[in-house]
């Protein structure tokens, strides 16, 4: 028996609520078959964050890193910080948030170039950055050498929660954000602490 086709926008829904990353328009495209525009896709997502508005939903459809997720909405962020865990797995140091943020505005931007800027070699802070998959490698300089050039990631874009680049805040909003990231890894920490405590208890 053929199974009807689903609505457009149901597909479009399901396709972000199932993915862990940001859900580009080419990939929408590439999933339902549909030729949709930017500006449809846009009308699709408003009717969807406007049906759970309606209903009193806790989240909404919101265009980040060049595509889309679903995000809590903000007044729920206190109490998400007790559960969530976080993207940043171990604290990033004061010398790792200036090299971020170096990168984020000089971008791309060598080695050199931010020793220069904070005269210190940056080697430890960019290694940890590509390791957290924060910055990449952009390219090469046209200096003597061909020293690599670093960028920031979609990853850095989601984590902050900017659709790009012109978004970026302030160095003072990456150090709160990052902040903000450490204190939910230090909850999440103590509630995984406290469960196998209470289960050693229990043995």
């Amino acid at each position: 028996m053929h199974e009807p086709e689903l609505p457009l926008q149901q597909q479009i829904e399901a396709v972000i609520f199932a993915s862990e990353e940001a859900v580009t328009l080419s990939l929408i495209r590439q999933v339902t078959g549909a030729e949709i525009s930017l500006s449809q896709l846009d009308l699709l997502i408003t009717a969807l964050n406007d049906g759970y508005d309606a209903a009193g939903l806790t989240f909404r459809i919101r265009r980040i890193a060049g595509g889309y997720r679903f995000f809590t909405e903000p007044r729920f962020s206190e109490l998400l910080k007790r559960i969530q865990a976080p993207k940043v797995r171990r604290k990033l140091s004061n010398s790792i948030l200036e090299v971020l943020s170096v990168i984020a505005y000089k971008q791309p931007v060598t080695k050199g170039e931010i020793q220069q800027l904070r005269g210190t070699a940056p080697d430890y802070a960019v290694d940890r950055l590509l390791e957290r998959g924060f910055i990449t490698v952009h390219g090469r300089a046209d200096s003597p050498g061909r020293p690599l050039q670093y960028g920031t990631t979609d990853d850095f874009l989601d984590l902050f929660g900017l659709h790009s680049l012109r978004d970026l805040p302030k160095v003072r909003e990456i150090r709160e954000i990052l902040q903000e990231h450490e204190e939910q890894e230090y909850l999440a920490g103590r509630a995984d602490n406290d469960c196998r405590d209470s289960i050693n208890n229990d043995e």
